[in-house]
């Protein structure tokens, strides 16, 4: 469900999320009674539908933490999602230094770590009873809460990417704060599970809550940890690798040659079709430019060109990790590869980098 929109990024609710504030209603109304002994039973389900309300616009003002400073620094933002076990920035560019890693993950808990310390002012000048001190309460208790658990370190949490971005700026290899980062993650699901199991040993009252919330908790992280390092294998650039080796010749066409002409003359080159002024109309789509072939053979081999946009030209002397994330996450199959001079020097095509990567990584 979309909520708004922030610099056009779209927040969206997840349909868990539901199922998440029920949860918190269900196990916190009970507690109401017992911070609050003159509440009535309807009086308690609705503080513990406000502390959930609360923990959500804990979440949502984390992640715009996130999300802020990720526009400010250029990263684009596919969308802040909120679900079951809290919320999500998709950001879609990896931060190239790891200061802006840093950064960009030290916002949440920043953010709540601001929140819960006006709470707790506003606790110090108000009385300790009534309804609005109780909310208070839960608002303080609701962004320390997803602050410290946030700065854990390990991945996918905020404490992993700051450490993760710790060990890039040391080492100057982000894969090696990955991996160190993914082992944090490990560390601390299996803190999780073991906190869970000294309950059910000591026979806590919360035993079974605990145990539920730290297995799911536990999943969540090392689910993300092995997301975020298959995400790094998948973009690491072998060091024995040299682009030329992958990258396609190229040829130059007439944008008005015949399709099927051109697709006779690329024979696995990459075809860059110009106009008469001179100016690229495109590179040949040879999908495209067969199914045209098959129906009008003698059609401007222009009508199957794709465009040739920013994002899809590669500089050569570019280190390999930064081409093979922009190849993988751009929406091109193809990409012009220039010299320094910006002289085109040849096409890399997707497919090759996807094969070459995958083998590297068997």
């Amino acid at each position: 469900m979309l909520l708004f929109r922030y610099s056009g990024v779209p927040v969206v609710l997840a349909h868990s999320w539901w199922l998440g504030s029920l949860a918190v209603v269900v196990f916190y109304a009970p507690l109401v009674g017992t911070l609050l002994p003159s509440a009535g039973v309807a009086t308690s389900i609705l503080l513990a539908a406000a502390f959930a309300v609360l923990l959500g616009a804990s979440v949502l003002a984390h992640e715009l933490g996130h999300c802020v400073v990720a526009l400010r620094l250029g990263l684009p933002v596919r969308r802040l999602r909120l679900f079951l076990l809290g919320g999500l920035s998709e950001i879609a560019r990896t931060p190239r230094r790891p200061a802006h890693e840093w950064v960009v993950a030290a916002a949440g808990p920043a953010v709540s770590i601001l929140l819960a310390a006006a709470c707790g002012l506003g606790l110090l000048v108000m009385p300790a009873e009534g309804a609005v001190w109780l909310l208070v309460l839960e608002c303080a208790f609701a962004n320390t809460a997803v602050a410290v658990f946030n700065l854990l370190p390990g991945l996918p949490l905020d404490g992993g990417r700051m450490l993760r971005a710790g060990v890039w700026a040391l080492t100057g290899r982000r894969g090696a704060g990955t991996r160190a980062a993914v082992v944090g993650g490990w560390v601390v699901a299996g803190l999780l599970v073991g906190w869970a199991l000294w309950g059910l040993a000591q026979g806590s009252q919360d035993r079974w809550l605990r145990l539920g919330v730290c297995l799911l908790t536990a999943w969540f992280v090392v689910a993300g940890a092995s997301g975020e390092l298959a995400a790094e294998q998948r973009r690491s650039w072998p060091a024995e690798l040299e682009l030329a080796d992958l990258v396609r010749p190229i040829l130059q066409l007439p944008a008005e040659s015949p399709v099927a002409d051109a697709l006779a003359a690329a024979a696995g080159r990459g075809v860059v079709l110009v106009r008469a002024d001179g100016v690229a109309a495109g590179l040949l789509d040879e999908t495209a430019a067969r199914r045209l072939a098959e129906r009008s053979p003698f059609s401007p081999a222009e009508q199957a060109a794709e465009p040739i946009r920013p994002e899809s030209v590669l500089l050569a002397s570019e280190p390999g990790e930064d081409i093979a994330e922009r190849v993988l996450e751009t929406a091109a199959w193809q990409f012009v590869v220039v010299d320094d001079e910006g002289r085109p020097c040849g096409v890399l095509r997707r497919e090759d980098l996807r094969a070459v990567l995958h083998s590297r990584a068997e």
